[in-house]
C-alpha cells in the first residue's frame, strides 16, 4: 500500500482510516474499503481502523440504538472481511477522548475559508446551510484530528475523500509553521485498486449507494446467497458483447461497472478480465459473476451474522482495540497540549 510513497524519517509508516457506523454496508464499502484493509495488514506497516461514530452524529443525534447496532454491525463488517484485530487496531472513535480534543484544537487551526470550500458540506448542507449542524461544517477538523493523533502517514480513502486528506495536510502545516514545530506528519492520501468506486446495479452513472430508494440498486453485506444472485442476474446491461479490450467500454458504464466488480473480486486487472470474457454476451458473463460473488460475499454476511449475535464480543473487541488506540494517542496528544501552551 505504502510502497513508493515517501515519508519522511522522523514518522513511522502508520496507516489510519474510518468509516461513519450509518448502517446499511454495500459491496461498495467491501470492495472500497474493506477488502483493501485486510488485503494490506500483511504489508509490515501498522494499521488503524476506526468507526467513526462521533461523525455519524453529525447529521442524525437523536437514535441511540441504532447507533449502536450500526457501530456493532460495522465492527462486525470488519472483521468479517477478514480485518484481524490482533494484526490491526479496530475501534470505535468516542472511546478514545483526544479525537474530540484534538478536534477542537484543529476547529482553532483552520480557517472558516477553508471549510466552507470542502465539496462535501455543499452537497450534504444543500442550501439551506443555516439549518445544517455546526459539526457538520467542522466535520473536516475532526477527521484531520482522527488521522495526525496516531501520526498517520497514510490514509486510504475513496476520490470523494481526497480533499478531505488534503485539507488535513494544511491543518498539519499550518500547526506546525505557527508553533515552529515539526510534529504532525503531513499524511498522503492513498487511492487504488480496480473498484474503489462500485456503481448502481441498476444505473451506471450512479455510485452504489445504501439510499438509493432501489434495494435492487446494491448488494448488501448482509445479503444471503439467492438475493445477490438474484440481484447481479438482474442488474442493467446493454445489449452488445463484452469487449477483449478497455476501450470498448467507453460509453458503457454498466458494463464497466460489472467487469470491474468481477476484476476486484477475483484480485485480476479490469484487462485480464477483458482478455478472458472478450466477446461473450452478458447471459454468459452474468451467471459468473454471480457465482463469483457469491463465494465471496455469502461467507462475510454468515460471519456478520453470526457476530451480531454476540454483542458482547463485537464490544470486548473494540474495548480492546481503544485501549491500544489510546497507548499511541496518548502521548501524543499530551505534547500537543504542551506545544500549544496548556497546563495539565
Amino acid at each position: 500500500m505504502t510502497e513508493g510513497v515517501q515519508t519522511s524519517p522522523a514518522f513511522k509508516p502508520r496507516v489510519f482510516s474510518g468509516i461513519q457506523p450509518s448502517g446499511g454496508l454495500t459491496l461498495g464499502n467491501y470492495l472500497g474499503a474493506l477488502k483493501r484493509f485486510a488485503d494490506s495488514q500483511n504489508n509490515g506497516v501498522e494499521s488503524i481502523f476506526c468507526m467513526v461514530d462521533l461523525h455519524a452524529i453529525t447529521n442524525v443525534l437523536n437514535d441511540a440504538q441504532a447507533l449502536r447496532h450500526n457501530t456493532r454491525e460495522l465492527c462486525a463488517g470488519f472483521i468479517a472481511s477478514g480485518v484481524d484485530p490482533e494484526k490491526s487496531i479496530l475501534f470505535n472513535q468516542s472511546q478514545v477522548p483526544g479525537h474530540a480534543e484534538l478536534g477542537w484544537i484543529f476547529n482553532c487551526v483552520a480557517r472558516m475559508g477553508w471549510m466552507q470550500r470542502m465539496t462535501q458540506w455543499k452537497d450534504k448542507a444543500g442550501k439551506n446551510t443555516q439549518n445544517a449542524s455546526l459539526g457538520l461544517f467542522a466535520y473536516p477538523a475532526l477527521m484531520a484530528a482522527d488521522i495526525l493523533l496516531y501520526h498517520a502517514t497514510h490514509v486510504p480513502v475513496g476520490e470523494d475523500q481526497k480533499q478531505h486528506v488534503e485539507l488535513t495536510r494544511d491543518i498539519a502545516l499550518k500547526f506546525n509553521h505557527d508553533f515552529g514545530v515539526d510534529f504532525f506528519p503531513i499524511p498522503e492520501p492513498v487511492i487504488e485498486g480496480t473498484a474503489t468506486r462500485v456503481m448502481s446495479l441498476r444505473d451506471g452513472s450512479k455510485k452504489m449507494s445504501k439510499s438509493d430508494p432501489s434495494d435492487a440498486s446494491r448488494i448488501n453485506l448482509t445479503d444471503d446467497a439467492d438475493a445477490i444472485a438474484s440481484k447481479i442476474r438482474k442488474a442493467k446491461t446493454d445489449p452488445d458483447a463484452l469487449p477483449s479490450e478497455a476501450e470498448g467500454l467507453e460509453g458503457r458504464p454498466e458494463a464497466r461497472n460489472l467487469v470491474n466488480i468481477y476484476a476486484a473480486l477475483n484480485d485480476q486487472t479490469q484487462a485480464q478480465v477483458l482478455s478472458e470474457v472478450g466477446g461473450k454476451q452478458f447471459s454468459e458473463f452474468k451467471p459468473m459473476l454471480a457465482e463469483l460473488a457469491v463465494a465471496k460475499l455469502s461467507p462475510i454476511s454468515g460471519e456478520m451474522s453470526r457476530l451480531m449475535q454476540n454483542p458482547d464480543e463485537i464490544d470486548a473487541i473494540l474495548r480492546r482495540g481503544a485501549e491500544r488506540a489510546r497507548e499511541i494517542a496518548d502521548p501524543i496528544m499530551k505534547r500537543t497540549l504542551d506545544i500549544v501552551g496548556m497546563v495539565r
